[in-house]
C-alpha cells in the first residue's frame, strides 16, 4: 500500500495523540473533517494503521521482560505465532535468519513463572534467555514509533495534548478494567458504545479516560504494519555497557532517529534497543557511526528482523 504525505501526516497526529478529534486532526493538517475520517478508514480497513489503547507496565505494577528463545530453523515460525497468540505478549519477531525469537512478555507476581517455566521445555527449542527491562530510555507511552514525519513543531504543538499529570494513581475497578479491554482492540473506541457496553454514562466513562491518561495507566499505541514503514528494516541491538556509563547511553540512544525503543536491562548485554533503518547499508553506517560514537560499550551484538510476528497486539500472518 502506498503511502502519501497526508497518510504520513496522519499517522504522525495519531502518534501524538490517539484520540484527537479528527475535527482538530483536520484543522491542523488544512483539510476537512472528511477527508480526515475517509483516510483513516482506509489505512485501517488495509490493515496499514491501527490505534491501540495500551497500559504502562511500570504504572500498573507489570514487570517487563525481553525473552529470546533459540530455535531449530524448522520449529522457530512456530514457536513465534504460539507466542504471538498469548495475551502476556507483544513485539514478537523472528530474528537471526529464522533461528530466533524475540518477544517483549508482561508479567505480574501471580503469573511470574508461567512463560519462562514452558518456554524450555517445548521442543526444539534450543536456548532461553530472559532480560527484565530495568528502566526504558525511549518507547510506550506519549513517545511515538516514527521520531520524523511532515508535521511542523507548530502543528506538533497544537495536537499535544495538554492534561495535567495525576497526582495519585487511580485504584482500578472493574469499569475501569472493562475500558481498557475495549481500548486494547480499538484506542478510538467511541465513548458512547463505551458506556453501553461498560454498563455506565458517557460523561462517566470521558472523565475516567481523562484520570487514566493522566496517571499514566492508559496511553495510545499507534501499530503500523511493517509493510509501509519508511524505514523497513528493523536490527535488535544489544550493547554491554560500563555500569558508569549506562544512562549516558541510554540517553544517546533515546535521541538517535533510527531508535523507536531503547532500555537497560539484565543479563550479559545491558542495553537493548530496536533500530530501524532503510536497509543493511544504512544499518551499516548506523553502526559504525553513531553506535561506534557511545562511551562505555564493550560489546554489541545485533540480529536483523526478518519477519514481524505480532507488533503492538497485532498478529500479522506470515507471507
Amino acid at each position: 500500500m502506498e503511502l502519501d504525505v497526508l497518510d504520513r501526516a496522519l499517522i504522525q497526529a495519531l502518534q501524538i495523540d490517539g484520540r484527537a478529534p479528527f475535527r482538530r486532526v483536520a484543522e491542523v493538517l488544512g483539510v476537512s473533517d472528511q477527508t480526515v475520517a475517509r483516510r483513516y478508514a482506509r489505512l485501517r480497513s488495509a490493515q496499514a494503521l491501527r490505534v491501540i489503547g495500551a497500559s504502562d507496565p511500570a504504572v500498573v505494577g507489570e514487570d517487563q521482560w525481553m525473552v529470546r528463545a533459540r530455535c531449530t530453523p524448522d520449529a522457530a515460525s512456530e514457536v513465534a505465532d504460539a507466542l504471538a497468540r498469548r495475551p502476556d505478549t507483544s513485539w514478537v519477531s523472528l530474528t537471526s535468519g529464522g533461528t530466533e525469537v524475540l518477544c517483549s512478555w508482561r508479567a505480574s507476581e501471580a503469573d511470574g513463572d508461567l512463560l519462562l517455566g514452558r518456554l524450555p521445555r517445548t521442543p526444539r527449542v534450543l536456548d532461553v534467555s530472559a532480560h527484565q527491562v530495568l528502566h526504558v530510555f525511549y518507547g510506550g507511552a506519549r513517545e511515538p514509533y516514527t521520531k520524523v514525519g511532515p508535521l511542523t513543531s507548530d502543528q506538533i504543538g497544537a495536537l499535544t495534548a495538554a492534561s495535567p499529570p495525576a497526582d495519585r494513581t487511580p485504584v482500578l475497578d472493574e469499569i475501569d478494567r472493562r475500558m481498557l479491554r475495549l481500548l486494547r482492540v480499538d484506542g478510538r473506541a467511541p465513548v458512547e458504545d463505551m458506556a453501553r457496553a461498560c454498563g455506565t454514562s458517557a460523561s462517566t466513562v470521558r472523565r475516567r479516560l481523562a484520570d487514566l491518561r493522566a496517571a499514566g495507566v492508559l496511553y495510545l499505541d499507534v501499530d503500523v504494519a511493517p509493510a509501509v514503514h519508511d524505514q523497513p528494516l528493523r536490527t535488535m541491538l544489544y550493547l554491554a555497557v560500563l555500569p558508569d556509563r549506562l544512562d549516558e547511553v541510554g540517553r544517546a540512544l533515546a535521541a538517535h532517529p533510527e531508535v523507536p525503543f531503547a532500555a537497560a536491562t539484565t543479563g550479559r548485554t545491558t542495553v537493548y534497543a530496536s533500530v530501524a533503518t532503510t536497509g543493511p547499508a544504512a544499518f551499516y553506517r548506523y553502526l559504525t557511526t553513531s553506535v561506534a560514537a557511545l562511551p562505555g560499550v564493550t560489546a554489541v551484538e545485533s540480529a536483523p528482523v526478518i519477519r514481524t510476528v505480532k507488533a503492538a497486539d497485532t498478529v500479522y500472518a506470515a507471507r
